[in-house]
């Protein structure tokens, strides 16, 4: 059942308005976490809930956007709520949720799910491995849901295959840390999780 009011009951899924989004991108990193990503394919509909980001600030040095627009990060300068997604280390794609106003370089890294829907089909993705590790990662979780680069720049606030959706749960109870694989800024304590999960990435010092 899709529901276009704001508010949720628990069951129920629901697209995410732009307008819900908080301005600032480390309260946006905050809030993704316990929202649904939910991807539509040719052979069925995959959903998984958020269970762990990363905020990337306007003047950060590990923010892909420092330097100022490029081609390849133009899509981090989108009003909020874009995806950008981005090659890492030339082997695994990364999905991002732009997270500021147009113009302003800022977003936020999905780096793990909780899968809730289409397992069949993230299995197939990711080889049969166990349901833990299907999205348990960012790029783990861009194979899982068949992300690539031809869904850079995509409004997840809009119909279309990618979208970000709030089923009325909880996010529980969410932890904050340094962020994870950085050579800049790495002391900034712009990571957040679900606390208690075991679908969260990372090393279990950082997930308490």
């Amino acid at each position: 059942m899709l529901q276009a009011a704001h508010s949720s009951t628990p069951g129920t899924i629901r697209q995410v308005a732009r307008d819900e989004l908080p301005p600032d991108t480390a309260a946006l990193a905050r809030w993704l976490v316990g929202r649904l990503v939910v991807r539509d394919l040719p052979d069925g509909r995959i959903t998984g809930r958020i269970v762990e980001t990363e905020a990337y600030l306007p003047g950060d040095a590990a923010c892909h956007a420092f330097r100022g627009i490029t081609p390849r990060n133009r899509s981090l300068f989108l009003p909020a709520g874009h995806a950008y997604v981005y090659r890492a280390y030339g082997t695994s794609w990364m999905l991002n949720v732009s997270g500021g106003p147009p113009g302003v370089g800022a977003g936020v890294l999905i780096r793990a799910l909780q899968p809730q829907e289409g397992i069949p089909l993230m299995r197939q993705a990711r080889g049969g491995v166990p349901e833990r590790d299907l999205a348990r990662g960012p790029g783990r979780l861009a194979a899982a849901l068949a992300v690539d680069r031809s869904l850079d720049g995509i409004d997840l606030t809009a119909p279309g295959p990618l979208w970000l959706a709030d089923d009325g749960v909880p996010p529980g109870e969410v932890g904050i840390s340094v962020r994870i694989g950085i050579t800049k800024d790495v002391d900034r304590k712009l990571r957040f999780y679900r606390r208690v999960c075991r679908f969260v990435s990372g090393p279990g010092r950082l997930n308490s």
